[in-house]
């Protein structure tokens, strides 16, 4: 498999950690979009949101418990957003699911 963010999970590719335990991995984004911008992934590989199932539904959940600490370490306590983009209209770069936590500033109301 060729997936980046499995490279960073084994070491293979640096990344500026955020937070670190057996299941789950967040990182700062390398094209931030806001003035805190980190990605949480779980280490284990699931392509998108689109790929969530019964069997992997466990490695998610720990991913999500882990977002609201995350923020908080980065100082979020006014608010953050979190998005998962989702295949090539969603504008998904690498398809291995991960959630942007964006935050630091007063983010726009539109999404676009």
């Amino acid at each position: 498999m060729d997936c980046l963010f499995c490279k960073i999970v084994k070491g293979e590719i640096p990344s500026k950690k955020v937070y670190e335990d057996e299941k789950v991995l967040a990182f700062y984004d390398i094209a931030p979009q806001a003035p805190v911008h980190v990605l949480v992934i779980p280490k284990a590989h699931i392509g998108g949101v689109d790929c969530i199932d019964g069997e992997n539904l466990g490695e998610v959940a720990c991913v999500l418990e882990k977002i609201p600490q995350i923020a908080r370490s980065l100082g979020l306590e006014k608010g953050y957003r979190v998005i998962s983009n989702v295949g090539e209209h969603g504008c998904q770069s690498v398809r291995h699911l991960h959630f942007h936590v964006l935050g630091g500033e007063q983010l726009s109301d539109k999404m676009a």
